[in-house]
């Protein structure tokens, strides 16, 4: 898929997550009641913090992973809701740690909450979402659920480690980056879904070609973002564009370009990345060298492999509105703007 074709399919996108949302607007109506009524505390800065970024804007993917699954598994009830109200909460801990390891300063359009209240908060605050989503975790009544979305929350943090001893290793392997992508971002996409297929009683099979669906969708939607890091504008990635490449972070299309470029650019590279020295004419150059070498097409293609992959997970569930809005939020992942 040629970084054309993806800017040329930008006419659908919106309208994935959209018909999706439509499909569960009650379901994440009440969900978002739940999310409103966990996160108030006494202590005022934690709503206040917590609302920063909850209620920034963001699609509830994670969540609607989760109810879609279940709805899709044939679910009837609500047994699936305060589940999908745990993820978000994990999600969004995840996010205010991230941004203070990071030293991010936007998320979501917005000004990074460690900006606002300072690092100590953000970092606090996100393990108080962490309890609040244990608690929802218990009450859901699913021993198999609490189990597969807590094993997540400990594969995440090994991520987000091993992430951090990496982020300037100019000599990551692709294999190695998709490890950490994997266990960063796919693996909640993975339990979300996961989560919702159990807590509607679905059969073994179903919940791991759930978990398969959701697991590709995140590597899928990772790279994508990688890609628009290198060509996306701000408001369409919820961050500055060129982000991580002033933060020095080795993601996919950098790696291939490293790689591709070779001698001729180890100093660039070595400088750039690797020391953080930079100039405000390095990220022209940068995106240059990873699109003369194919490395945003190499990235966008393999972004597009695992969408295809999570798309065909869904063929042993029942054809219906809620599976063709799922395989459509597949094609979304790898046709935003870049």
């Amino acid at each position: 898929m040629t970084v054309d074709a993806v800017s040329a399919s930008v006419a659908r996108p919106a309208g994935s997550v959209e018909v999706l949302t439509h499909l569960a607007t009650e379901d994440i109506a009440e969900v978002n009641a739940i999310i409103l009524a966990r996160m108030q505390s006494p202590v005022a800065v934690i709503p206040l913090l917590a609302d920063h970024l909850i209620n920034a804007g963001g699609k509830r993917l994670r969540p609607l992973l989760t109810v879609a699954s279940a709805r899709l598994a044939g679910a009837r009830d609500d047994a699936c809701l305060k589940l999908a109200a745990a993820v978000e909460f994990i999600h969004t801990a995840t996010l205010l740690h991230d941004d203070v390891v990071d030293s991010s300063q936007l998320r979501r359009g917005k000004v990074a909450a460690h900006l606002i209240w300072g690092a100590p908060s953000s970092v606090l605050v996100g393990d108080f979402l962490f309890a609040k989503a244990f608690e929802l975790m218990v009450e859901a009544g699913s021993m198999q659920a609490l189990g597969i979305l807590a094993k997540a929350a400990g594969v995440i943090a090994e991520g987000e480690v091993l992430q951090l001893t990496r982020a300037h290793d100019l000599n990551l392997s692709q294999d190695v980056y998709l490890r950490i992508i994997g266990a960063k971002t796919a693996e909640l996409f993975a339990a979300a879904a996961e989560a919702g297929a159990v807590s509607a009683g679905a059969p073994d099979e179903q919940i791991q070609a759930m978990r398969d669906y959701a697991m590709n969708l995140g590597l899928a939607f990772q790279l994508a973002d990688d890609a628009l890091d290198y060509g996306g504008a701000t408001e369409t990635l919820g961050k500055n564009a060129g982000d991580d490449f002033r933060e020095g972070k080795a993601t996919l299309p950098l790696l291939l370009a490293i790689a591709r470029t070779g001698a001729a650019e180890t100093a660039f590279w070595e400088r750039t990345i690797g020391r953080r020295e930079q100039t405000d004419a390095d990220f022209d150059r940068a995106i240059e060298l990873i699109r003369d070498t194919g490395a945003l097409d190499s990235t966008l293609d393999l972004a597009a492999d695992f969408a295809s992959k999570a798309k065909k997970a869904l063929s042993l569930m029942t054809a219906n509105s809620w599976r063709v809005a799922l395989e459509d939020l597949a094609d979304f992942a790898v046709s935003r703007r870049t």
